[in-house]
């Protein structure tokens, strides 16, 4: 009969690596992002119908002129409050999501420029209503990169979305691709109010934020999209001058480099394996030796 160490020790689980302690902790906060959100959305639901029984209240009541008294004015101004709160509350849980998420990336031969194309595409609208004139610098026929499109174009609407906020009286955008040896270079700059020594040293920190209601996950989300698919990315900021972020991404043509690099190394490995001599030649040698 096995002792009771021994029992304990062969039903005890398997100790987490640390590769598994950190996708645990991400479902976890995942799975408690969630159940925040559930209750926010309700609390949501009924401010929005507060809001219009108040409407409807004022609208409803006679005579003609309609008026709520101030302490229904008050009543609605605090009823906005908490639907501003309650929707910035939501935008954090919605970008904590995207953090947590990290590594679940399923990637495959894209064109950066007709990506960056579509996005650009997407936010003009808003950037020609806030003054902000766009320039596109695309290259055309570089070779391919390995993407996950969802997360890279997530990355990079981060940054178009970081730039907009950096120009609230309107201003120039420049986006621009191109190849660099065997890496696909993307860089997004703007002529906006740029960032101070302190905030470039931590414009990728976590939760960290200089800007009025911002959650401090856009960077850093950016940030981990680019390195999960082998890229970097840079930044250079002058105060009132502008900002610009810069992106590489290895295309196709370097991964395939890569890949032969280390069957070379293999093979090569390989080869000096099968040349050295064995022990059983090392001790034949050593035998000769002594009867000699």
């Amino acid at each position: 009969m096995d002792s009771p160490e021994a029992r304990a020790t062969s039903h005890s689980p398997r100790p987490r690596t640390s590769a598994e302690q950190v996708a645990f902790l991400a479902r976890l906060a995942g799975g408690l992002a969630h159940e925040i959100k559930n209750p926010l959305s309700t609390i949501a639901i009924n401010l929005a119908l507060l809001e219009e029984e108040w409407g409807r209240t004022g609208a409803q009541r006679p005579p003609a002129p309609v008026e709520l008294s101030p302490r229904e004015q008050r009543s609605l101004r605090r009823i906005k409050t908490l639907q501003r709160e309650v929707s910035r509350m939501e935008t954090i849980l919605d970008e904590f999501l995207r953090f947590a998420r990290g590594a679940q990336i399923n990637r495959a031969p894209k064109d950066v420029s007709l990506l960056v194309r579509e996005l650009l595409d997407f936010v003009e609208p808003e950037n020609a209503q806030a003054g902000i004139r766009q320039h596109a610098e695309l290259a055309v026929g570089m070779p391919l990169c390995m993407l996950d499109e969802t997360a890279f174009k997530q990355a990079v609407l981060n940054l178009l979305k970081n730039a907009r906020e950096a120009m609230p009286s309107g201003g120039e955008l420049l986006v621009r691709t191109r190849r660099e040896g065997n890496w696909a270079e993307l860089s997004v700059t703007d002529t906006g109010v740029g960032m101070s020594p302190d905030a470039l040293t931590h414009c990728f920190d976590e939760y960290w934020s200089d800007k009025r209601g911002g959650t401090g996950l856009g960077l850093p989300t950016a940030r981990r999209i680019v390195e999960e698919h082998g890229g970097t990315i840079h930044v250079v900021s002058e105060k009132e001058r502008g900002t610009s972020f810069t992106i590489y991404l290895p295309l196709i043509v370097e991964i395939a480099r890569a890949a032969r690099v280390d069957d070379a190394t293999d093979e090569r490995e390989v080869e000096l394996e099968r040349s050295s001599p064995g022990p059983e030649a090392l001790d034949d040698a050593s035998d000769g030796d002594e009867e000699a």
